[in-house]
């Protein structure tokens, strides 16, 4: 990460960051208020970098901070004046996980915020704890002491929240768990999927090398591409504006190859919007056929129609509506679609603040949704069709334990694996369940399933 060309007092990425931490610590959602703040000011690339990385770090590694405020202050993190524990989380973000700002920077920016702020009484403390943090590192100690706990450790470590720790330990062992986490706590990449209806994967690589863009054609998937961290504003890319690429994640385009739509086919999309996997779908269908994506809210139907326009697809029509109460498709779809909502822990690094938005309880009420959602779906099929269920979170309940139990309830449906040579099958399971882990496939987490009935 570049640091900003200043770092003086005034540092107007870090006065940003503050205010937008501010508003997220009292609710916001961290995405929607950072894209606001930045849409309002000015500022240099250099210093949007930075003020991006200080607000998705902060948030992200908000518990270890937290734990640094609870040991090195004289109050604990949530007894601290709201303004006063965002100012230590910039300060302490930028001491512990931001090599490249001197401690200098860090400890004054963070006194001169505070003053800017009509704090000045504050000052000296901010002062105090960040210099301590600074001495006690001096001395070759981790100034962060971790409790004898495991998961309790682990949490603080890498901050998490115990169930969460829990779970990938459950699942992967302490190893890949540690692994995991490190993953998550990484800035995304941005991946692109070029629409091969309008312009060839190497075609669009050329256009965007000679605009010094060098990007990375992925493996398993014949249209995706990596951006570089650097690339800038995506819309001013080459080739956004005519619809030659749209942003997707590998794994995201691996559901639609999952699919596998043919040309002439009727597909319902169950969840479509924004609309990634549905323009995808027309795309593998060369645009011939009838693709029905579906969504509750008219708000979200208009972003997969702006896509479908920017992209020239024809074959896509929207049908606004709740998709577990859905008739008007029974036994229609030769391919049906539930990407279903879902808690999203296989996208932690995509979205700082989900980690401490999902609990236990809400992936049981997902798990619920999920359900009926995919038993409505399964009356779309025709006979000889298939139904395809995704997500892009990591928790059994919401995968493994959804399938199982379906298939239990539909003992005339079963699983279809991944044939030899799919893109998916180099990530397909011995149940015949497909389970992208990120950091061994180093792209988002996600599970997918083909289902057909027993013929």
């Amino acid at each position: 990460m570049t640091t900003p060309s200043s770092s003086n007092a005034q540092s107007p990425a870090r006065r940003l960051a503050f205010d937008a931490l501010k508003e997220i610590y009292r609710g916001g959602y961290a995405d929607v208020v950072l894209h606001r703040l930045l849409a309002k000011v000015k500022l240099s690339a250099v210093d949007r970098a930075f003020a991006t990385e200080l607000v998705y770090g902060t948030v992200r590694r908000q518990r270890t901070l937290d734990a640094l405020i609870d040991q090195l202050g004289k109050k604990p993190a949530h007894q601290q004046l709201p303004e006063l524990r965002v100012i230590l989380h910039l300060g302490f973000y930028q001491l512990r996980f931001l090599t490249q700002v001197p401690e200098s920077a860090a400890v004054n920016t963070s006194v001169e915020l505070t003053k800017a702020l009509g704090k000045g009484k504050l000052s000296g403390v901010v002062n105090g704890i960040l210099r301590q943090y600074i001495r006690r590192r001096q001395t070759g100690v981790d100034p962060l002491t971790l409790p004898s706990d495991r998961v309790t450790a682990l949490g603080i470590q890498h901050s998490f929240p115990d169930w969460m720790v829990e779970l990938w330990l459950e699942q992967l062992g302490e190893t890949d768990a540690i692994a995991l986490c490190d993953w998550f706590n990484q800035p995304p990449a941005i991946d692109l999927r070029v629409n091969v209806l309008q312009q060839s994967r190497e075609a669009v690589q050329q256009s965007l090398a000679a605009a010094g863009i060098t990007v990375t054609a992925l493996p398993h998937l014949s249209q995706a591409l990596r951006l570089p961290p650097s690339a800038g504003a995506i819309q001013a890319l080459p080739g956004y504006a005519e619809g030659h690429w749209t942003v997707q994640d590998a794994s995201a385009q691996l559901v639609s190859t999952l699919v596998a739509p043919q040309p002439g086919n009727l597909v319902v999309d169950a969840c479509a919007a924004p609309g990634g996997k549905t323009t995808h779908l027309a795309e593998l269908m060369g645009d011939q056929g009838l693709i029905w994506a579906c969504d509750r809210t008219p708000s979200r139907l208009k972003k997969i129609s702006q896509n479908v326009r920017r992209l020239q697809l024809n074959c896509i029509q929207t049908c606004q509506g709740d998709s577990t109460e859905i008739t008007k498709f029974e036994g229609e779809g030769d391919r049906v679609l539930v990407d279903a909502p879902c808690s999203g822990l296989g996208t932690l690094h995509r979205h700082a603040d989900a980690r401490w938005r999902q609990t236990p309880a809400s992936v049981q009420e997902l798990a619920a949704l999920q359900l009926r959602l995919l038993n409505r779906a399964a009356t779309w099929v025709k006979p000889t069709g298939t139904l395809v269920y995704a997500t892009c979170t990591l928790h059994p309940m919401e995968n493994e334990a959804v399938i199982e139990q379906f298939l239990s309830t539909h003992p005339d449906w079963q699983i279809l694996p991944p044939q030899t040579g799919e893109p998916t099958a180099a990530f397909a399971t011995p149940e015949g369940w497909v389970k992208v882990w990120p950091h061994q496939a180093n792209m988002d987490g996600f599970f997918m399933v083909r289902l057909g009935r027993r013929m």
